[in-house]
């Protein structure tokens, strides 16, 4: 399984990149509007530190504004992904960047006909919302289970990133159940690392080997 980091902070970026495993980034209009940068500069800055599959949003809600700033987007890097929205004008820019080559990242999936609908079009990656369905009161993980089960029935070659992750959990049960890949914030990934048995057994290593020294 893969591993994006969800953020438009590129200090955030920066760090994680360190740890040698990951893959590549997600971002949207909310998290770049958080650097009070333009997602251009944002844009051009990670894909100088993550050699890997950037997502950068388009802002237009009609297919021909969608293609527009497409083309422009795609010129920023060759690692840039496209990501649109899950709408009728989405799948149809989807559908034509597809038909040339264009990577492309459909989000806002909270059902398996619209990943279904994504993978007609030749999406790149479907991003389904595992944490919003949560909140409200869905269930976010049997979503990806639903979508793996479609894809795999008929062949389809988009990738499922389950998007939304709120917490550890959501990043074992989405491995469990065949997501091709996650993205998370950075402060969720850094939990991956922790269990408080690696701590203690840590600090017993080092605590013996210094007796051990004396």
């Amino acid at each position: 399984m893969k591993f994006f980091i969800d953020t438009g902070m590129v200090e955030e970026i920066k760090d994680a990149a360190t740890w040698g495993i990951i893959d590549g980034v997600t971002t949207n209009p909310s998290l770049i509007a958080k650097t009070g940068r333009t997602q251009a500069d944002v844009i051009k800055e990670i894909c100088s530190i993550i050699d890997g599959p950037i997502s950068a949003e388009v802002i237009a809600t009609d297919t021909a504004g969608m293609l527009k700033e497409a083309e422009e987007i795609a010129k920023w890097h060759d690692n840039v992904v496209i990501k649109l929205p899950l709408t009728v004008d989405g799948i149809a820019a989807c559908k034509g960047l597809s038909d040339l080559g264009v990577k492309t990242n459909v989000t806002l999936c909270f059902s398996p006909n619209q990943a279904l609908l994504a993978a007609k079009a030749g999406a790149t990656y479907i991003s389904p919302f595992i944490g919003r369905l949560d909140d409200n009161g869905h269930d976010g993980m049997a979503l990806i289970e639903e979508i793996r089960t479609i894809y795999d029935n008929y062949g389809y070659q988009t990738q499922i990133l389950a998007a939304s992750i709120r917490h550890a959990t959501h990043v074992r049960d989405a491995a469990l159940v065949g997501a091709d890949v996650i993205t998370a914030p950075h402060g969720v990934l850094k939990t991956l690392y922790k269990h408080p048995l690696t701590d203690n057994g840590l600090e017993a290593f080092l605590k013996d080997h210094a007796n051990s020294q004396k």
